[in-house]
């Protein structure tokens, strides 16, 4: 199998960000400057099996909306490249997870057509320096930049940060189902289109 790993570095005036995907496994290390976020990428990392090292540098005097947004567009990007043209993937994934009395699912398509619906009502503004409306900005980044059809659901949940890590470790379970390598596909392309 060839190696399945993605590296984008993004650099704006607002922040300068890199990350490395690695489909197959591997380190896991985030350093964004908003320590709650590095705790959700590490889960993200961790549970999806993934290889991913994120260091990102934003304007965190103003908030940290331009670091968690442009590093869900760098981590779809790489995440894309890693992924090539798709062939032998399983493409469909899910994770339903739950986190003490919270419990989230997450469904994912790597379809190539971008689309966020999120359903996750959580009763706190912020989790340390993290603003928990930022979790949807991350999704939306990451499914546009990444070509993924996601959902997502809080189904319930009433501390904010259990609430938060299982839509984070629900997501991890998903795209590790979904770009895991089908035996059953014989390499080919998962579309009766013949592309994604």
């Amino acid at each position: 199998m060839t190696e399945r790993t993605g590296a984008v570095e993004r650099k704006t005036k607002e922040t300068v960000i890199s990350v490395e995907v690695d489909l197959d496994g591997g380190d896991v290390h985030a350093d964004t400057g908003v320590p709650f976020f590095d705790h959700m990428l590490d889960q993200l990392g961790r549970h999806g099996h993934l290889g991913l090292v994120v260091r990102a540098r934003g304007d965190l005097h103003i908030d940290a909306h331009h670091t968690v947004e442009d590093t869900g567009i760098a981590l779809g990007e790489a995440l894309a490249r890693a992924l090539g043209d798709k062939a032998g993937i399983r493409r469909y994934g899910q994770g339903l997870v739950p986190m003490e009395e919270a419990l989230a699912e997450v469904a994912v398509d790597i379809s190539g057509r971008p689309l966020l619906v999120y359903d996750a009502d959580i009763a706190a503004e912020t989790i340390g320096q993290y603003e928990v409306g930022l979790t949807q900005e991350f999704m939306q980044a990451l499914a546009r930049s990444a070509g993924l059809t996601l959902h997502v659901r809080l189904r319930y949940g009433r501390d904010p940060h259990h609430c938060v890590e299982a839509v984070f470790k629900a997501l991890a379970r998903a795209v590790s189902d979904a770009v895991s390598i089908d035996p059953r596909a014989g390499g080919q392309i998962p579309s009766t289109k013949g592309t994604l």
